[in-house]
């Protein structure tokens, strides 16, 4: 088929060629984006001819360089299409081939040569009894160009290696750049690892090997700049044998260099492994001073490389605070769809799994944020919804904090390890992992850093830290600050007692349910109040304090302890950075503490014996109303009993050992009162009458417990664990109390 053209085509094309001005006219007002492609890729050689002939190229010489049949040159240069201008941005950080974090995708750096292209150079070099293999300097020389055209660290560097083999023949070569993190301490990985002779680039690239600075060879050399040629790598200190023993190769000699910039800092590190041919198998000075001369081209490589990636990174940068500034300015009617658009443009940008936007306050002196959206990489491309603060952990809300307080930037590279916030330098454990939802915790395999992390845990998982915007360094002090204010020296009545109580409490919110039928705030007041109930505690009762004429009996008539309890709480909540209530209105913090009052003085059995008979007949008739107040200050005076006397209700090894506890701290007060007050002690206090623990504890079971446990049981029946609990270890102290009436019995006979 002829492929000529119609008449009218070669008509039209003549008569355009000679009306120039109107054909530049209409290209301009009439060319597309595609026929400006098209026009580039078909000609920017020509006009590159012409231009290096004549001089620029002009419209008026168009005609002539379209039929320029010149030869492009080695490397055309990029032929661009306006459509890139109009695709998204991609992520603005990847993972380079080490593995860490950067602006640069992989089209952004510059491409190392084709295999095949390293191949031809290697070969026209260094090959075969060559010109270029004879010429030292014609090998220099190519170095040098290849230097100045390009930018790829991990091709050249290979090839300086090939190089350098030239002069030192050595077995093996190994390239370490220098690298720091969030933390600006430095380190080094590895770019090129087990260079051989006729090796190529894909086999010698190293995905990551990183050595510790100033560890080892490579450390060393790094640390102090100065080079290291030994002998024999096996009577070195600081030889490192692991890899051999892994590979199985044996490293006899060892050349090791410096890398430095202009600036004269090293940059990174060079390794010449096991000299092929010389004396003793050792490198020699001459081999030390011509790689010290070939690996200045390595700082010149990564100089060049680091200014043009500085340069593209700048170019990210201003491409991302574009593309940012132009979704604030396309939305700005609704502040939730503008916050979704934002946190999915930072997932997007940041390759992140979730994305948390923390909105200040500004107007309150109080409130640490107005609002908070979050938003999971899952959520891209679904239907807006409601952020849910439940997904937002309390690390957030502490960084969070962090950074608006100090105005600064933060990065952590690993959480884990940061030592700037207490009690986060491990990661807290889950509830179900410390057994925290069980009524048959016990504490007695935990230590104390592990229950000061379980209260974390319980104060997060009920939702306390993101409903009342608690800043994590002060709810971490509080809670060290009320266990330091426990006696140590006190065997039951401590903190760990303390933490028991908080436990019962957290367990009955969340597996006994009653936590959606309180609120927020008599949660709060609760847990507090279950920390807080013994504070200062000192290993006697009431009744001691008053007889002794101690100075606390003359501050208060009744319940003597337990008010001084409160102060305690009160005035550690009132210390300067342990102010975990310092978002509240006025109004909820007068009744927030009005709440921790009333539970911490219900801990007094006596005040106990005398509210409990009202609230068992409300119960017990169906006449409990949760709209009503006093209805629910009752409930909660019981549930603080409930958890107080809670050791009752754990299995019975856990029980006994308890119940050891009690007894060491009851009989040193009978001690006491012997000594210091010369009174005979009760019973439950007397250690010659210990004989009758069991049959105590049966009668303070029937009495205090049982008839608690029932009525909490026929509230919700998730709370039954608690009185089947009480009922087992009754049985076992009678049992230990029969067997004690049938040893007095046989006494007496």
């Amino acid at each position: 088929m002829s492929s000529r053209r119609p008449m009218e085509e070669d008509t039209m094309e003549a008569w355009l060629d000679d009306h120039l001005h109107f054909t530049r006219s209409y290209f301009v007002r009439k060319a597309s984006r595609e026929m400006v492609n098209a026009w580039f890729a078909e000609h920017v050689h020509a006009i590159k001819a012409v231009a290096s002939k004549d001089g620029p190229p002009t419209w008026d010489n168009l005609a002539t360089t379209s039929s320029a049949t010149s030869q492009p040159p080695a490397t055309p240069p990029r032929k661009i299409s306006a459509s890139e201008f109009d695709r998204p941005l991609p992520p603005i950080v990847v993972k380079d081939s080490e593995g860490s974090v950067t602006f640069l995708s992989d089209t952004d750096r510059p491409s190392a040569p084709s295999p095949r292209g390293r191949e031809v150079a290697v070969d026209a070099e260094d090959g075969g009894g060559g010109r270029a293999a004879a010429d030292p300097c014609a090998r220099l020389l190519g170095l040098v160009k290849d230097v100045a055209s390009h930018l790829d660290v991990t091709a050249l560097c290979h090839k300086i290696f090939l190089h350098i083999n030239q002069l030192i023949a050595a077995d093996r070569y190994s390239l370490f750049l220098v690298g720091e993190d969030s933390s600006n301490s430095k380190f080094l990985v590895s770019r090129l690892f087990d260079v051989a002779e006729g090796s190529t680039l894909e086999q010698s690239s190293s995905s990551c090997i990183r050595l510790e600075w100033n560890k080892g060879i490579v450390g060393h050399v790094a640390a102090t700049g100065q080079p290291l040629n030994i002998r024999n790598a096996y009577q070195d200190p600081r030889f490192n044998a692991e890899v051999d023993m892994i590979t199985g190769y044996k490293t006899q000699s060892i050349l090791c260099l410096p890398i430095k910039n202009h600036k004269d800092q090293v940059v990174g590190v060079a390794q010449a492994i096991n000299k092929k041919h010389g004396e003793d198998g050792a490198f020699s000075k001459q081999d030390e001073k011509d790689f010290s001369a070939y690996l200045a081209f390595s700082g010149i490589v990564l100089h060049n490389a680091q200014l043009y990636e500085t340069s593209q990174l700048e170019n990210r940068r201003n491409q991302v605070l574009l593309e940012l500034a132009s979704l604030l300015f396309e939305e700005q009617q609704s502040v939730e769809v503008l916050l979704r658009r934002f946190a999915g443009t930072i997932l997007s940008f940041m390759m992140a799994q979730s994305c948390t936007v923390f909105i200040a306050d500004d107007d309150s002196t109080q409130n640490s944020f107005s609002s908070v959206f979050h938003m999971d990489c899952e959520e891209l491309g679904q239907v807006p919804n409601a952020p849910k603060s439940d997904s937002v952990s309390q690390r957030n809300y502490m960084y969070a904090q962090y950074v608006k307080d100090t105005m600064r930037p933060l990065n952590i590279a690993d959480v884990g390890q940061d030592q700037r916030f207490p009690l986060t330098a491990a990661a807290i454990p889950s509830a179900q992992s410390l057994r925290l939802l069980d009524f048959s915790f016990s504490d007695f395999e935990l230590t104390d850093a592990e229950t000061a992390l379980g209260t974390l845990r319980m104060f997060t998982d009920l939702n306390l830290v993101q409903t009342f915007q608690m800043k994590h360094m002060s709810l971490c002090r509080w809670i060290l600050s009320v266990k330091k204010n426990y006696r140590k020296n006190i065997a039951y009545h401590n903190w760990r007692h303390a933490f028991n109580t908080a436990q019962c409490m957290f367990a009955l919110f969340r597996s006994g349910r009653l936590q959606n039928n309180l609120r927020d705030l008599e949660v709060l007041a609760l847990m507090i109040a279950t920390l807080c109930h013994d504070l200062d505690h000192r290993g006697v009762n009431n009744a001691y304090i008053q007889r002794s004429d101690h100075p606390l009996a003359h501050l208060y008539c009744h319940s003597t302890m337990e008010h001084h309890h409160f102060d305690q709480c009160l005035m550690i909540l009132n210390s300067p950075g342990n102010q975990i209530l310092s978002s509240l209105s006025l109004e909820e913090y007068k009744s927030t503490l009005k709440m921790i009052e009333m539970a911490i003085l219900s801990t007094d059995l006596a005040l106990y014996v005398k509210r409990r008979e009202e609230f068992f007949e409300l119960t017990k008739n169906k006449q409990f109303v949760w709209e009503d107040e006093h209805h629910r200050d009752l409930l909660r005076s019981m549930l603080m009993t409930a958890c107080d006397i809670s050791a009752i209700t754990k299995p019975w090894p856990v029980q006994k050992k308890i119940a050891e506890l009690v007894a060491t701290e009851f009989f040193e007060q009978g001690d006491k009162e012997r000594r210091e007050l010369n009174i005979e002690p009760s019973d439950l206090m007397n250690r010659e009458k210990r004989d009758k623990i069991p049959s105590m504890q049966v009668s303070f079971i029937d009495a205090i417990c049982t008839p608690l446990y029932q009525t909490l049981a026929t509230m919700s029946e998730y709370c039954s664990p608690l009185l089947e609990g009480c009922q087992t270890n009754r049985q076992h102290w009678k049992r230990l109390a029969q067997e004690c009436d049938e040893d007095d019995q046989k006494s007496l006979v």
